[in-house]
């Protein structure tokens, strides 16, 4: 005898996960369900969020940061794992996720596959359980989508480094103890590892955002910060550094968008089933479940897209290109199915009671990072034709 229907669960897809899968999204579900929601709506509200580092040691402590690395404290989870730790996290906020996503997929990252030994033992063990929290430059004020244009510079002098230049747009840059800066050379684009209490490092934390508003985004200024010649990253020299960084935090943005897509479709049928409009439910109407219908449709394909990727990163086959394709999807889908919901709650749907019109304007930025639209666009395009679009 078949299986019934899940509504929360219509393709069948906890079929595909292990019992460790499902045990690590409970986890992650537990712990957002108890330390975020119950505040989200102030802290965004208010544009601030002051328990990030109590939030940071907690999420060290249930093995969420730099989770899917290996050794030095990290927990060593499949990329599945790692991707339904995002899709719950950005479930109760894209700056919860993005907290993390940056932490592990970024700086701890860009550490673990091209540090120093020295570099690792020094950062990652502390990194992971949340003790030091982590920012990674790479996006200028004038350089966002094109890096290879960045004009941060170190220069040698003697055996040291000197660092000079601005970032921006650096999420958790204020709090940062340790900040990955990429910076131009004379023998090319090379990573460094900055402590945030040297001289000549501020980061001044951006105000008036509309999005992201519980998620700490900052200006980084380097005024000749001088480190010591072991600060350099030295196992990559040129972009190809923090593109494959971006590339692995790209990779959870494909899960997390769902997350916060997954909220508004919830917070939708919840609504539609209670909402009585002309005497019934407005669940009841012919056009309020065709919007239901197609917000499940695309859910849970994205939701299935990102299974896919995971599996292909946990067999070290899965490629940019293809997670340029699940972060073009899914981001776009997440926001078409977050202003669906909007409609579904009419009015309602502006109002911070529901958390249809967060989601909304944090996609907006999630939209846009790591990677625009059109940058994802013409990495697919260049992949289908063998013509480079950029040059």
């Amino acid at each position: 005898m078949s299986a019934s229907f899940n509504p929360a669960d219509p393709l069948g897809l906890d079929d595909l996960l292990s019992p460790e899968d499902l045990a690590v999204r409970d986890t992650v579900r537990t712990w957002a369900a108890d330390r975020v929601l119950p505040h989200i709506a102030e802290w965004y509200e208010k544009g601030e969020l002051p328990v990030l580092r109590d939030l940071a040691r907690e999420l060290g402590a249930i093995g969420a940061l730099g989770m899917s690395l290996t050794g030095y404290g990290c927990a060593g989870a499949g990329a599945v794992q790692y991707g339904l730790a995002c899709l719950e996290l950005e479930a109760a906020d894209s700056g919860i996720r993005s907290l993390v996503s940056v932490q592990g997929s970024l700086a701890m990252y860009a550490i673990h596959r091209f540090g120093s030994e020295e570099q690792k033992r020094t950062w990652l063990p502390r990194m992971a359980a949340g003790e030091v929290i982590g920012c990674f430059g790479l996006t200028e004020p004038d350089h966002g989508s094109d890096p290879a244009s960045l004009r941060t510079y170190a220069k040698r002098d003697g055996s040291d480094w000197v660092l000079s230049g601005r970032k921006m747009w650096i999420t958790n840059g204020s709090v940062a103890g340790v900040a990955v800066v990429w910076a131009r050379t004379d023998d090319g684009i090379r990573g460094f590892v900055v402590p945030t209490d040297a001289p000549g490092f501020s980061a001044p934390e951006i105000k008036h955002k509309w999005s992201l508003r519980a998620s700490v985004t900052s200006e980084l200024v380097l005024d000749d910060v001088r480190l010591p010649a072991d600060a350099v990253l030295p196992e990559v020299t040129g972009l190809r550094g923090p593109l494959s960084c971006l590339s692995h935090a790209r990779y959870g943005i494909v899960w997390g968008a769902m997350g916060a897509a997954r909220s508004c479709f919830e917070a939708a049928v919840e609504y539609a089933r209670t909402r009585e409009q002309f005497g019934r439910p407005i669940g009841g109407f012919q056009l309020t479940q065709a919007k239901l219908a197609d917000m499940a449709v695309e859910l849970h394909k994205g939701i299935l897209l990102a299974h896919h990727l995971g599996r292909r990163m946990d067999a070290g086959s899965l490629r940019p290109e293809q997670v340029s394709f699940g972060k073009l999807n899914n981001v776009r889908e997440a926001i078409g199915i977050c202003r669906t919901a909007r409609t579904v709650l009419g009015a309602n749907g502006i109002s911070l009671e529901y958390p249809v019109m967060r989601h909304a304007t944090n996609l907006e930025s999630v939209l846009t990072y790591e990677g625009t639209v059109e940058m994802h666009q013409l990495v697919l395009g260049k992949a289908l034709t063998g013509l480079d679009a950029f040059r």
